[in-house]
Parts: structure tokens; sequence; C-alpha cells
């Protein structure tokens, strides 16, 4: 393990703690009687009075015999005051002299009992009596720095070792906690207001027999004990129904499901959705709900019904407009699908350069055309109402229009938000719409749905009129706290494997950062400019050419070294 010359400094660091007797990671519990956030919102209550904290060490300014720190618990961020005499009474002053200005680091974790008062100039701060060594941080955090002028400065913001080191986001990072404080608020503000309406929080099976419930390409895995393949849910839509079926009054369930498809701004393999359904309802009841759910949750999370999304504001505000799929298409591209067959919306799709291939069904074909020509359109929450029968294989049919369903969409910023129905439950025309789909996956459609027969035999028990509702926390979670990327608000997103450094030589290091700014260059200039032996340029371009970071090529004009690591 290759460690750098700070990690070496708090290793050797942490040998000398314990050589003073000071176990770097002790077992007792540290009881700690408030919080800085506590503190700071009352100070006038906390004043003269000794408190008991701990948290991360996340800065440091040693001014002889006294010295302020910055302490960072939970809550928030806190001066801290360290006066040797006061830490140290009696005649040793190691806690001091050496533990505190020489053996601890920015990113230790400490507990400190004190005095709270204000300093000179008015800073709520922490007159330590005693220091308490919780946990020696091995490695260094970035140091972001804010200068005189607000100017942020070395800034831990790269997204990739963002979303790797989440823990690191989190210490240096405030307003990263800030979100995902937000969504627990989101998930726990959908659970009261379901909960106060009596509907029942469940959960349902993760490895399902049969990927039901939505058109998505599913994780296959394999049990061993039973011997049969399974797949990681899609949706949990056919379970929850199943319960319908079994009598309950309303059941919702917040779900991790997940889908083998591509990856961007916003989507993700593992995400988050909640299902709600409720028995008796049909998919207008659902609108006038979900408009309620959302502006309070809107006013619950922000304080207001409008929210900032970059540079829009959106209004969760009921009533939200309501507009069909068919007219939206009308409406943005001209042309009217209503009543055209597969072969002429494929036609459509073509003219309006829509990427088609011939799996594709009508379903598929017109949600394409509302995905590449219209849902961008739809910034303010709206619904999309009433799609057709090909789009919504487990949708009741329009009670009024022949060929379309009782379903919806909400489109918020351009982005869809939540899917309902008014369910189907009549079992022969379910049966019917799973063999439709299956007619699909052997055209080649890998996101056609499969036939769930158990599902079916449920149906045939009778399932009462309900509707249902799935709404992506991911996603709301995005638009309540201004994030255009799902990978912002998911605590640890999906990457691709980290690269392992490379470790390199003294000499391999001077060839390569010559190569980072010139690539191709010839040879024999690279090693003039290296300014090695013979004996170490031989060893070092042939270490580089090993590591598959160098090439060297025999050209026309001689030979020339190219930087293979871009």
């Amino acid at each position: 393990m290759h460690l750098s010359e700070q990690e070496l400094v708090r290793r050797e660091s942490l040998k000398k703690l314990r050589e003073l007797g000071i176990e770097p990671y002790p077992a007792a519990e540290f009881k700690v009687s408030a919080n800085i956030k506590n503190i700071l919102d009352n100070f006038e209550n906390y004043e003269g009075k000794e408190v008991q904290l701990a948290g991360r060490m996340m800065s440091r300014r040693i001014m002889g015999k006294a010295s302020f720190a910055e302490l960072k618990d939970a809550y928030g961020r806190m001066q801290i005051y360290v006066n040797r005499d006061e830490l140290c009474p009696g005649e040793d002053k190691t806690m001091y002299n050496t533990v505190f200005k020489k053996l601890l680091d920015i990113g230790d974790i400490i507990g400190i009992k004190g005095e709270v008062f204000k300093t000179q100039v008015g800073e709520p701060s922490i007159n330590v009596k005693e220091l308490t060594v919780l946990a020696k941080s091995l490695k260094p955090l970035p140091v972001v720095k804010v200068d005189a002028d607000g100017k942020v400065h070395d800034a831990f913001s790269d997204p990739e070792l963002r979303y790797r080191q989440r823990y690191v986001d989190l210490i240096v990072n405030d307003k990263v906690k800030d979100t995902f404080i937000k969504r627990s608020k989101i998930i726990n503000t959908m659970r009261n207001f379901f909960n106060e309406k009596g509907y029942l929080e469940v959960e349902t099976p993760v490895l399902q027999p049969i990927p039901g419930g939505a058109a998505a390409r599913p994780f296959i895995t394999h049990h061993n004990a039973l011997d049969i393949p399974l797949y990681l849910r899609i949706a949990n839509e056919l379970y929850l129904k199943r319960l319908i079926v079994g009598g309950f009054d309303g059941v919702y369930e917040f779900a991790k499901d997940f889908r083998n498809e591509g990856m961007d701004k916003t989507h993700n393999p593992e995400f988050t959705v909640m299902e709600l359904y409720v028995p008796y309802k049909d998919y207008n009841w659902m609108m006038n709900m979900t408009e309620e759910l959302l502006e309070k949750i809107a006013v619950e999370v922000t304080g207001d019904s409008k929210v900032k999304m970059g540079d829009k504001i959106i209004d969760f505000k009921a009533p939200y407009p309501r507009v069909p799929i068919l007219e939206a298409i009308k409406t943005h591209t001209g042309y009217d699908l209503y009543d055209k067959d597969e072969k002429e919306i494929m036609e459509i799709a073509k003219k309006l350069d829509i990427e088609v291939d011939e799996t594709m069904g009508k379903g598929k074909l017109i949600d394409e055309i509302f995905g590449e020509k219209c849902e961008h359109n739809y910034i303010q929450p709206t619904f999309i109402t009433d799609y057709p029968k090909e789009m919504s294989p487990l949708t009741k049919a329009h009670r009024e229009k022949a060929g379309l369903t009782e379903r919806f969409e909400l489109m918020v910023n351009g982005k869809e938000l939540a899917n309902a129905y008014s369910e189907l439950n009549d079992p022969i025309d379910q049966r019917e719409r799973f063999e439709e789909q299956l007619k699909l996956s052997e055209k080649g459609d890998d996101e056609a749905m499969f036939i769930d027969q158990d599902f079916l035999r449920a149906l045939e028990y009778g399932m009462p009129p309900t509707s249902g509702i799935g709404i992506g926390i991911d996603r709301l979670t995005m638009f309540m706290t201004d994030n255009d990327s799902i990978q912002e608000v998911l605590f640890f997103p999906q990457m691709k494997p980290e690269k392992k450094a490379i470790e390199l030589t003294d000499d391999e290091k001077v060839i390569f950062e010559l190569l980072k700014k010139q690539s191709p260059v010839e040879l024999k200039t690279l090693k003039e400019q290296a300014g090695l032996s013979n004996k170490k340029w031989d060893k070092s371009i042939k270490g580089l050419t090993k590591k598959k970071l160098a090439k060297v090529e025999n050209t026309a004009n001689g030979l020339f070294v190219s930087n293979l690591s871009s």
C-alpha cells in the first residue's frame, strides 16, 4: 500500500498517542449533552453552562498558549477555544503542548467538555476544559477554504470523487447533507399523509419469479436451493394489487426497484419508488389526491409551493392542467395519431426523425414520439392523460374513448414524475393484454411484460375497482432540492469500477509528466528533456510501456513516444 507523506505522518502521530497511553479509538461511551445547532439556536439558555460535545475538528489556529479550532457535529459547526492552562491545570501540559498542538490533525474526531461563552468579537464558542481523542483520522481531508470575498478555493467538487467517496463529500460539503435531510423529510411527509388516510405500509418481495408490473429489462439471478431463476423486481405493482384482492383498504410501499437499462443524469439502475393502491377509486380521484400530496410536500420541505429548479420556478399549488397524450402530440408535432395503425405511426415517427426499429409496437412508437417531441414542453406540473391501450397493458379501458385507457403521467420540468391508472380488474381482458405483450416479446422487444399466471388467478377471485400510482422518489427529491442529476440525491449511485492507481518510480514520473505536456514526441527529444542516464532511461521507458502508459513507435520520421493514459 502506497502512503502519502501526510498519511505517514498521521500514522506516526497515532503511534505516539499510544506511547503516551492514549487510545486513539476508545471503546467507552462518550456522553454528549448537547448538539451545536441547539447551542447556537438557544445561546442565551446555554451561555455560562457546561456542555459535552463530540465531532470532527475541521480547522485549527494555534496561537501559543491558546488556540482556536472549529468543531463539526451532525448538526452544525462551532468554534472551540483551547487554553493550555485551562485544559492542563496541573504541571503536566502534555495534552495541550503535545497532543492538541502536534498529534491531532484536521479531520480527527474529538470529544470536549467545556463552558459556553462569547468571545470579545461576539463569536459563540466553547472554552474547553477536557479533551478526549475519539478517532484518529489517517487520511487528510480536502481543505476547502473561503477567502474574505467569499470565494471558495480547493473545493471538493469533482463529481466522480464525490460520488465514490460520499463520506468525504458529506464531511466537507454541508449542502450535500441538507439534500439528504430533505429527501428523508419528503418520504416522512408522504408516509404521514397516507397513514392519516388509513392506508397500510407494506413490504413485498424484491426477488421475484416473474419481473412484472412494468415494461423494463430486468436483472436476473439464480437461487441455488430452489434451482430456479429469479429477478430483481422492476416494479412492486402486481404484489400490491394481490393485497387489494385480499381485502386491504389501501396499501403503499417505498420500494427499491431495479432495471437493467441505461444510466444518465435521470436514471440509475437501482431507484426508489412509492406505489399506492386504493380500492373504489379511479384515476380522476388519484389526480386530485396527487395534487394535494405534492403541494403539501413542497410546503413542508421548502416552505412554499413554489420551488426553484435551475433558472425556473415550479409551482406545485393545485390544480394542475390535464392534457390527453394524443392531443399533446398533435399540438407539438401536427400529427393526429388517433385511429392510426402501427405502420402509419411508424412512418410518422420516421418523418419526425425518430429512430425506430421493427421490434417496436404501436405503444412504444407513441411513447418515443411523445418523449422526443413533447414532454420537454411541460415545465409546470401537468397531467398527461388517456394513453392508448397498447401503451398501458395494466390499465382499464377508457369509459368514453375507444382505444384509450384511464391512465395519466405527471410531467414536471419536462420529466415524468408519476404514473397512475384506473387499474384493470377484468381478468379476461388482462390475460389478453398480457398475451399481446408476449407477442411483442417474441418480436424482439426485450422490455415487454411477462405473463404472471398467479396475478391473473388473483384477479379471477375478484379485485375491486382500484386506482394506483407510482411516484419516483429520487426524481421528486431532485425537484425539491434543485438538483439536475440523480447521482446528487443518491447516497451511493452506481459507478464504473474504480481504476487502481498505477505506482510509478521517480524516474518514470519525470518522463510521464513530460509526455502529459507533449505527445507524441520524438524519443531523442524526450530523453534529452528527462535528463536521465542511459541505464535509468532504458529502465524507465520500459516500465512505462509495460504499464501501458506509453508506447514507442518506429515511424518514417524516426522513433516517437506517445502517452496512452488519455
